[in-house]
């Protein structure tokens, strides 16, 4: 029983070994085996998602293979009979498999896709970059400081042109690239 640990604890490091390698020369990045499967097989409408099978990942189960050899061999080096000794490796390799899976599932809700939505420039200032035609007559632009960055985009205004540099301030979107500014 003791081999067997020893191969679990050995084989478990090896592959933790070789992905945290892969990761630092850039393999690895998102390339996790997710098993998260969501299935609306009832009239409950509940979230399946949430079971045993989103708990697994190459990176949790290998973690499990090395944390389950692990616990076997410290329980027989402590004198534990084998069953005992069994139950403390599987305990043990479960407890990392959940802790693993919940540390990757809480990491992965930690991504922002980093868009910066035009929606959320109306009302904020900025400084034309090109003059902004009067009367609409035609697009210039403007730099504006959105969601800490500064963003340009095509600019339109209602009233008298604007020159390079004045302030504005967006008072309406108009496209997907396009504010409507006045003077600030």
């Amino acid at each position: 029983m003791e081999t067997a640990f020893l191969v679990c604890a050995a084989l478990g490091g090896t592959l933790l070994v070789c992905q945290f390698v892969a990761g630092l020369v850039g393999f690895g990045a998102d390339h996790d085996f997710d098993a998260d499967h969501d299935h609306d097989l009832g009239a409950d409408g509940g979230d399946h998602g949430n079971g045993f099978l989103s708990l697994l990942s190459l990176r949790a189960g290998s973690t499990a293979v090395t944390f389950f050899g692990l616990g076997g061999l410290t329980a027989m080096y402590y004198g534990v009979e084998e069953p005992a000794a069994f139950a403390v490796a599987l305990g043990s390799g479960a407890a990392a498999l959940y802790a693993v899976a919940a540390a990757m599932k809480s990491l992965a809700g930690l991504k922002a896709d980093g868009t910066a939505r035009v929606e959320r420039s109306v009302g904020r200032p900025g400084t034309v970059y090109l003059r902004v035609p009067a009367a609409k007559a035609g697009p210039g632009k403007v730099h504006l400081m959105l969601q800490n960055r500064t963003v340009e985009y095509q600019a339109v205004t209602h009233g008298a042109e604007l020159p390079t540099g004045t302030p504005v301030k967006v008072v309406a979107v108009v496209g997907p690239d396009t504010v409507e500014v006045e003077a600030a």
